[in-house]
């Protein structure tokens, strides 16, 4: 993800390789879709490249709109194409989620001939949902005889392999039923397929994914109708009242909520085509997707329009019923109203539908599939000729379906008419249709219940083992204890009691630190105690500081260590009376007993060298090479310092900062300048022995903002002017560091250097590299080699600078390959940071590029850090994740530590843990102070330890989870290829559930996927950091951005980690200026957008405004002051400022949303179609994107597949 986007630059998100092997997509079906098709929105098609020049050798130019044409024929992927449903997401109430989990399944339906013809309105894109219950259930399609095991266990069956693409039916009598509960998609078992599948992810290889059968065909309604209301809603004629609801098969012991769509029906050898690459459809008038060279290309199909399924899951429309013969009724049979009595209770200890189980399997023989249960009514079921099709989807205003668009004659191959008549047809076998991505686990519902759930009451920390709220609720911490979520989040709050335990769950305990996290405003800092020169009191066996799980023995006089159990005597001056229960009678008042996180003051024993530190210093070292000149940034700087060198940190704001600044300028030499306050006019001197490196004056380098104030100003006017003519274009960069080190040596004091650089440095220097950017080895065994960096040399400067306290901060203005993986070295080694601005330009990158250097300038931070986590017996840290040093195994040591940075520590056990005592952890970190006092911040965490597996997943927090695989797989990649960190990451999650399954979830069919509560995101998130550009760049993701993106993430806290995988996605057309509440986020998914809304995607480095072609002229006159769509600038970065409560109120969101991110979030306009719209849709991460990633819904099927092997 390139995220310095300029307009004018070819799209970051790039074309994928013609038959790419990395991430199938799923199989179910890739159909057409049908003629008439309302839905405003194509499915994704994932970012192309956005502005190519032509279209690649042998693929048609992208269209104005319509689908993307078939590429030539090349390898198909083991999923099929595009199965993205525009339709109607649910239309009944959400089902009620229960504190423990609950099923997801889907019914089937035995169908044993060829079904007659019958047309049907469609207000939906077919959805290959139907497959999914072949495949999940793992069955053969047949006659309908119980299987052995009884219902509800299915036998496995062995997958069909393909024939040349004919859909071979299987053994009419080997059908076996399952039984069904409401919840999530499972993937697919087996259905024939082109050509071999491809692993996906590299994992084993699959049984192969259904392409679709033949589809009916279906004329496109007019418009679409206004949801039923649930409460009439009609559904295909069922038994009658009084029949039970599994007439011919015995019930299931514990009875469950069944709803399931039809299997697919057994077919004749019926010669297939394979789907057409890229999406089945595109919008109406919406966005081309560039049509690349699709991954999972094959042959043109024939065209046909899908019959509309019914989908499974709480909000697809019901299956279609069956007569006697298995047929469906031919024409308008009456539908009859739902039945309350035909729905089973729960399974037992799942609490209600949705949740824990999300499976899909098929319905008991003789049953009708897919009953909605109550409260779950879903859209209307298939209608009849001459109704309408499904109701409008909830946030979209559906406009007429156009034509196709000029200069693209007639039909794509394999691709409808858009707004044509579909072609006439015989009857042909009804199509498997895929899953409803209403009926999978919704981030967006997890999200709104946590807020609705933890939002309004205070977390109170003193409950050992609670999980607090999730990152996107807000809320308010009282710390009784232990320390806020805001300072540490854990993977779990219930330990395992035993390794053995631990290896089977895979589950990774682990905990991400942000020891100087800010606070809301209304939470108080942490307190400092001052203990006096005896220093804070600490357990003399493990060193661990005074904290609330000290237990205090023999009337107080001395102290047993909740670490290490060590009994150590109390200093006669800390000495206090215990109460009847044993507490010291002082306990509350004495923050380090009482609280989770406080500051110690720390004496001189705990100072380099035993001396109180000098302030620290900051170093500002400009670039004033060619490139940099000319693109503005140097003058931009110098005019910037100018003000913000008021605004450097301090801690009391009415006070001056007694930070001292230097300044050097750089290109194939340095020049450093004397600033001292006595000086009329700064003094320049340069050192042209970059070879040698050494600070050419001592006094007048390092100086007073408020003494120096006038030099430095007449300083800072100078450079621009001096260096405008230079035609000098090579740069250093190793010695430039040293400079700023040899300066803070000589000064005998930490700082930080804050170094703008704009080239490779070529120049002949230490330090100095090569252009090594070679797009050829992306995929291969060599990639690693591009994450390391290039030379040692780098990395021995880190370790110096780690010595003398001297972190780097580094704002890079690369015009082309500058190797961010080297230059990143020293900045991610010392607690710095990277901050890139691609193709930099002054006009619209000022504002970013200032606001960030503003932050980074201001933000509090301590220096010359050194953390140390101690845990309790049974315990320890063993692994650590971060922008750091460490020169032992225990030791963090970081050159500076801002409040934005953390640390990711993960726990082994080297003993068993007991469920009485828990497990503690404490993380102490010694720094100095911007004042250049040296503290210790210590934060503590208590957790409960489990012996039983269910109490382990039942209070696992998915967004810290899934921040430590995302660290852990970045990691890897520096010595594993990209392939083998993705099936690793998809294995070990296939195994935390495959856990879960065998051992926690009641017994249910194999056909079932069932997923924790608290895990129930795992796989959708998961899923968006496989898909990420750093494990699965599309071919226009530099390697640069992708070093920086891999170095960004290493250091993110769960909060920003979460909106960076999963952005956020707001429908602001539903802003309402009255209230401060903001409209509920809507999934990150294509089909989810309305033309007629506009939508705000925040991912944490960008915010996109997205503007639907057929937006209210109101709506586009409050926000743009214009109301027509084709006068938008889609160049500006920011919103004109109007007077009106909607403007204003826009601007605001905006504006709050970057103040909660660490890094300024530059804005971009994207009006629909435009080329920008494929950066936009690359952020749609439940949608298929063009570098192979998977859909949301295809990888679910892909990880229930997974479980299932592991667990046969």
């Amino acid at each position: 993800m390139n995220v310095n986007q300029q307009p004018h630059m070819a799209s970051p998100y790039g074309q994928p390789q013609p038959g790419y092997q990395g991430y199938p997509q799923s199989g179910y079906g890739g159909q057409q879709v049908p003629g008439g098709y309302p839905a405003q929105f194509a499915p994704y098609n994932g970012p192309a490249s956005a502005y190519q020049p032509g279209p690649p050798q042998g693929v048609r130019g992208p269209p104005t709109s319509g689908a993307p044409p078939v590429s030539a024929a090349q390898a198909y992927s083991q999923f099929g194409q595009g199965e993205v449903q525009n339709g109607p997401p649910a239309m009944g109430p959400p089902p009620q989620r229960s504190p423990v989990s609950q099923p997801y399944s889907q019914g089937a339906m035995n169908l044993t001939g060829p079904q007659p013809q019958y047309n049907q309105q469609f207000g939906a894109p077919p959805t290959s949902m139907q497959q999914m219950t072949t495949q999940m259930a793992g069955m053969q399609v047949g006659s309908t005889v119980p299987s052995p095991a009884g219902p509800g266990y299915a036998p496995p069956t062995i997958s069909q392999a393909p024939v040349s693409a004919a859909y071979t039916p299987s053994d009419p009598s080997s059908y076996a039923p399952t039984p069904t509960v409401p919840s999530q998609p499972p993937p697919a078992e087996r259905v024939p397929q082109s050509t071999p599948s491809q692993p996906y992810y590299g994992a084993p290889a699959q049984q192969p994914f259904p392409t679709a059968a033949p589809p009916f065909s279906a004329p496109g309604p007019a418009q679409a109708p206004a949801p039923p209301l649930a409460s009439q809603q009609s559904f295909p004629q069922g038994p009658p009242p009084s029949q039970p609801p599994f007439s011919s098969a015995p019930p299931q012991a514990p009875p469950t909520a069944s709803y399931g769509g039809p299997l697919p029906p057994v077919q004749a050898p019926h010669p297939r085509a394979p789907p057409p690459t890229s999406q089945p459809s595109a919008f109406p008038g919406g966005p081309p997707p560039t049509s690349t060279p699709s991954q999972y290309p094959g042959p043109p199909m024939p065209q046909q329009s899908p019959v509309s399924q019914p989908s499974p899951f709480h909000s697809g429309p019901p299956p279609l019923p069956t007569t006697a013969g298995g047929f469906p009724p031919q024409g308008g049979a009456p539908p009859r109203p739902l039945h309350p009595g035909m729905q089973g209770p729960p399974l037992a200890s799942q609490g209600p539908l949705m949740s824990q189980a999300n499976h899909v399997a098929p319905p008991q023989p003789g049953m009708l599939p897919g009953q909605p249960t109550a409260g779950m009514a879903g859209p209307p079921p298939p209608q009849q000729p001459g109704m309408q099709g499904y109701p409008p989807q909830q946030n979209g205003a559906f406009g007429q379906v156009r034509g196709p668009q000029p200069g693209y004659a007639g039909q794509y191959p394999g691709q409808q008419n858009y707004g044509a008549a579909p072609p006439a047809q015989a009857p042909a076998p009804s199509a498997p249709k895929r899953l409803d991505p209403d009926s999978i686990p919704s981030p967006i519902q997890v999200i709104e219940d946590d807020k609705a759930n933890k939002g309004s009451e205070p977390f109170v920390t003193g409950v050992r083992g609670q999980a607090p709220p999730l990152v996107t609720t807000n809320f308010q911490v009282k710390d009784q204890g232990n320390a806020s979520p805001r300072f540490i989040r854990c993977t779990s709050y219930n330990m395992p009691c035993t390794s053995d335990m631990a290896k089977q769950s895979q589950v990774p305990l682990a905990a991400v630190i942000k020891p100087l996290a800010t606070l809301p405003p209304d939470e108080i800092p942490p307190y400092i105690v001052d203990h006096g020169e005896g220093g804070p009191i600490r357990c003399n066996r493990c060193k661990a500081y005074m904290c609330p799980y000290m237990q205090f023995i023999e009337g107080g006089r001395r102290f047993q260590c909740g670490f290490c159990s060590c009994v150590t005597e109390v200093p006669p001056h800390y000495f206090q009376h215990l109460d009847h229960t044993g507490k010291r009678v002082d306990c509350c008042d004495r923050p380090e007993l009482s609280m989770g996180s406080y500051e110690f003051m720390a004496t001189v024993d705990y100072c380099k060298n035993n001396k109180i530190p000098q302030p620290p210093a900051f170093i500002f070292l400009i670039d004033v090479s060619y490139n940099a000149v000319k693109n503005g940034m140097v003058r931009m700087v110098c005019q910037e310092l100018k003000t913000l060198l008021d605004y450097l940190p301090r801690e009391n704001p009415d006070v001056q900062s007694n930070i001292r600044v230097g300044f050097v300028t750089y290109n194939k030499v340095l020049h450093f300048y004397n600033v001292k306050a006595s000086l009329a006019q700064p003094q320049m001197m340069v050192v042209s022995d970059v070879a040698d490196m050494f600070v050419p004056l001592l006094d007048g380098f390092l100086v007073n903002v408020s003494e120096s104030r006038v030099v430095i100003e007449s300083l800072l006017d100078q450079i621009p002017d001096m260096f405008a003519d230079t035609r000098e274009t090579e740069t250093v960069f190793g010695p430039v560091i040293q400079a700023g080190l040899e300066a803070l040596k000589a000064a005998d004091c930490a700082g930080k250097l804050f170094v703008f650089h704009s080239s490779l440095p070529i120049a002949e220097a230490p330090g100095k590299l090569k252009n090594r950017e070679d797009k050829k080895l992306v995929g291969t065994d060599k990639e690693k080699s591009l994450f390391q960096p290039q030379i040692s040399f780098y990395a021995n400067l880190a370790k110096e600078c780690v010595t003398q306290g001297c972190c780097v901060d580094l704002f890079l203005f690369p015009n082309q390959y500058v190797d961010v993986a080297t230059l990143g070295v020293v900045p991610t080694s010392t607690g710095g940071s990277v901050y890139k601005y691609t193709y930099f330009q002054a006009q619209s990158d000022q504002e970013r590029f200032l606001n960030d250097l503003r932050k980074d300038v201001q933000k509090p931070m301590g220096f010359d850090a050194v953390m140390r986590v101690r845990t309790s017996t049974g315990i320890r840290a063993t692994d650590f994740f971060g922008s750091f040093y460490m020169s032992n195994t225990t030791d963090v040591e970081l050159a500076g530590l801002d409040c934005d940075k953390t640390v990711t520590v993960e726990f082994r056990h080297d003993d068993k843990l007991s469920e009485e005592t828990g497990a503690l952890m404490q993380c102490a970190v010694l720094y100095t102070s911007c004042t250049g006092q040296r503290r210790l911040r210590i934060h503590n965490m208590a957790v409960n330890c489990c012996a039983q597996l269910a109490d382990l997943y039942r209070n696992c927090e998915t967004d810290t989870i899934i921040n430590y695989f995302a660290k852990y797989a970045y990691r890897s990649i520096l010595n594993n290829p990209t392939k083998n960190v993705r099936d690793s990451l998809v294995n070990q999650c296939a195994q935390i559930l495959a856990c879960y399954r065998k051992n926690c979830a009641s017994p249910s069919s194999a056909g079932q996927l069932i997923l924790p509560e608290c895990m129930k995101l795992l796989p959708v998130y998961l899923n968006c950091v496989l898909k990420s550009d750093v494990l699965h760049p599309g071919a226009d993701v530099s390697l640069d951005d992708r070093a920086y993106l891999r170095q960004l993430v290493s250091a993110m806290d769960v909060t920003e980690s979460h909106v960076f995988f999963y952005p956020r996605l707001l429908p602001v057309h539903k802003l309402d200026v009255e209230s401060d509440a903001l409209p509920v986020a809507i999934r990150d998914s294509e089909e989810r957008l309305s033309k007629g809304g506009v939508y705000l995607l925040e991912t944490g480095l960008n915010l996109f405004l997205w503007v639907g072609a057929n937006a209210q002229q109101e709506l586009l006159q409050n926000i743009f002051g214009t109301p027509a769509f084709s006068q938008i600038d889609p160049s500006m970065t920011s919103l004109p400022v109007l007077e009106n409560p909607y403007s204003k109120r826009l601007r605001e969101i905006i504006e709050s949303f970057r103040m909660q991110r660490s890094r300024y979030m530059k804005l971009m306009v994207v009006k629909q179609e435009d080329k920008l719209e494929l950066i936009f849709k690359h952020f749609l991460v439940e949608d298929k994107n063009n570098s192979g990633g998977a859909s949301y819904v295809d990888f679910l099927c892909h990880m229930h597949k997974e479980i299932r092997q592991l667990l046969s």
